[in-house]
């Protein structure tokens, strides 16, 4: 099939798949004698794998990483797992760091009025060396 193909049945841009191409998460596929790109239902696939692995926030560098893994057939689910406990790590920390940032909003926003005068308690506590 050709990208515009790929692009439809993957729900991928066209941009994006030429950058996966560039930075190798996907091999670059043959071409036809007119020079199109020609991809088959392996790079598919693979390339729903990525992006589903994205949605899920993985880096690129985690799924260049599982896709070693996939690539030489010798993974185990101790391997995988230990990536995905990794980053399910690292989203807790992410939602930590969130849920401060919420309190944090909220307590100065609740201090604001929203008056008419240029004195605003929010610029106030943005300018405090430690806020709140």
């Amino acid at each position: 099939m050709l990208i515009g193909t790929f692009s439809e049945r993957t729900g991928c841009h066209i941009e994006t798949i030429r950058y996966y191409e560039r930075i190798k998460l996907l091999p670059k596929p043959p071409r036809s004698g007119g020079g199109h790109r020609l991809y088959d239902r392996e790079q598919v696939k693979r390339l729903v794998f990525i992006r589903r692995s994205r949605e899920l926030g993985f880096s690129l560098d985690e799924i260049r990483t599982l896709l070693r893994l996939v690539d030489g057939k010798r993974y185990t689910c101790q391997e995988v797992k230990k990536i995905t406990d990794n980053h399910l790590s690292e989203v807790k920390k992410k939602i930590a760091d969130l849920r401060r940032l919420q309190k944090t909003l909220g307590k100065i926003s609740s201090q604001c009025a929203g008056g008419l005068l240029p004195d605003c308690p929010i610029i106030d506590a943005l300018f405090e060396e430690k806020l709140l």
